[in-house]
């Protein structure tokens, strides 16, 4: 009878730790998310989207925009899975490469910009938690992450560029590098 008893008190502790990471984050990440949201809605809003869909076709024009700097506006400004949407600006020929790039930056941004990827904040929350253990600062390791996700971003893109040349190019297909008119 002890084990049975054991037993469902394990149980019921999972579901309490559960319920107290929840309420953790419900006071402390939650609130965070919140208002970075409502900021990028103002900036936005402010901006206008006549100018975010300018800025999106000024950073088509040459690799190191498109593959740095618009990611990183548009995950900045739209988060997951919203930011992918900017690729739309993009001629054709360049839009595998910008979701290649965007879809890293949503990763690699996830520890200094919350807002950006929260559906996958765990993995970033498990890391940070090993950082602090060890005595270690979590800023740090969270600007390392997206300046090396920045780099990686720009390199992803410009191979997936590559890569959709050789399979055009197979596959007896031309895309379109211009920017077309929406």
């Amino acid at each position: 009878m002890d084990f049975v008893v054991k037993l469902a008190e394990g149980f019921m502790n999972l579901f309490q730790s559960g319920a107290e990471t929840f309420i953790s984050w419900m006071t402390g990440i939650v609130p965070l998310v919140l208002m970075l949201m409502i900021a990028m809605n103002t900036i936005i809003a402010m901006m206008g989207q006549e100018r975010v869909t300018a800025l999106a076709r000024v950073s088509s024009k040459n690799p190191v925009t498109r593959y740095m700097i618009l990611p990183f506006v548009s995950a900045f400004m739209l988060g997951n899975p919203m930011s992918m949407t900017l690729g739309r600006f993009l001629p054709e020929y360049y839009k595998p490469s910008f979701i290649a790039s965007q879809m890293q930056f949503c990763h690699t941004s996830n520890g200094f910009f919350p807002h950006i990827n929260p559906g996958e904040l765990f993995v970033w929350l498990g890391i940070a938690q090993g950082i602090s253990t060890l005595g270690l600062n979590q800023t740090e390791l969270a600007i390392r992450y997206l300046l090396v996700g920045l780099v990686m971003n720009f390199v992803g893109g410009w191979v997936t560029d590559y890569t959709t040349a050789f399979v055009s190019k197979q596959q007896g297909i031309e895309l379109s590098k211009t920017i077309e008119e929406i």
